[in-house]
């Protein structure tokens, strides 16, 4: 037996969300589905991050054990042939079989894309949020500054959450015009659900004067969720980059990151 790795790119608008779902399509069991078909065994794939139903992705990380002959390399050749077009495999490669996506050391990128102009673009309507207001951009990058570092984020997810440890390290979070596209760039060790929609939202707030400058420290310090904004739509969401550190035997003197 042996488990292979998979980064995986995907357009969610059409699906339920990553993980699978009773009565919904979603990437897993698009995944699961082809994979058994093509290695002719039940295959079960593990996912870096379960991404809501929307949420796009660059590359997402994903592993499955298999007894099939076919290397592990060529998998992402043989399962893109199966897959729809909005599903498309970068890489495939093996990894140590006590390698899991979600059980060690890593960091996550996430972007949130927001048209800001007088009118839509139809070419956007699906991996934007639209915003017809003029946006306060100085404000929302020295909002977007309070945000990095080690703090306890209760109040940046849903009330439903049911999560113990709400306590996350953000390494940055900044800001980028491009003309009329505005993108939240946010790295960190970890993410509740819906945080990173939260803190688009609460952005957008602050930068149409909804909301004080200092709604981030505030929010810190009453761990209350109506201390902040909306949650963002989330075809504006995109799972952009996971990290790994390399295994310690290879690199025992320092820690070194991977991106995936």
């Amino acid at each position: 037996m042996k488990r292979v790795k998979l980064v995986v790119a995907y357009d969610g608008t059409n699906y339920c969300g990553w993980q699978v779902q009773p009565n919904g399509i979603t990437i897993e069991g698009v995944l699961n589905r082809e994979l058994s078909n093509l290695l002719k065994e039940d295959i079960v794939v593990i996912g870096a991050s379960r991404t809501d139903s929307g949420v796009h992705s660059y590359g997402n990380v994903a592993v499955f054990d298999t007894n099939a002959r076919m290397p592990a390399e060529k998998v992402s050749y043989a399962l893109n042939q199966r897959l729809p077009d909005d599903i498309v495999v970068q890489n495939s490669s093996e990894i140590p079989l006590d390698w899991h996506p979600r059980h060690c050391n890593s960091r996550k990128t996430y972007e949130y894309r927001i048209l800001n102009r007088e009118f839509p673009m139809p070419q956007r309507r699906l991996d934007t949020w639209f915003v017809y207001r003029k946006l306060n951009i100085p404000a929302m990058c020295a909002a977007a500054k309070q945000y990095e570092g080690t703090h306890d984020f209760k109040s940046f997810c849903s009330v439903n959450t049911a999560v113990e440890d709400t306590t996350r390290t953000i390494y940055s979070c900044e800001l980028k015009q491009d003309g009329e596209l505005l993108t939240i760039r946010i790295t960190g060790s970890g993410f509740l659900y819906n945080m990173v929609r939260i803190i688009a939202g609460t952005l957008i707030e602050i930068g149409l004067h909804r909301r004080s400058a200092d709604a981030f420290t505030e929010a810190f310090r009453t761990l209350d969720r109506l201390s902040l904004g909306v949650t963002a739509p989330p075809h504006g969401l995109e799972l952009t980059k996971v990290y790994y550190p390399e295994e310690a035997f290879r690199m025992p003197e320092a820690v070194r990151w991977h991106e995936e």
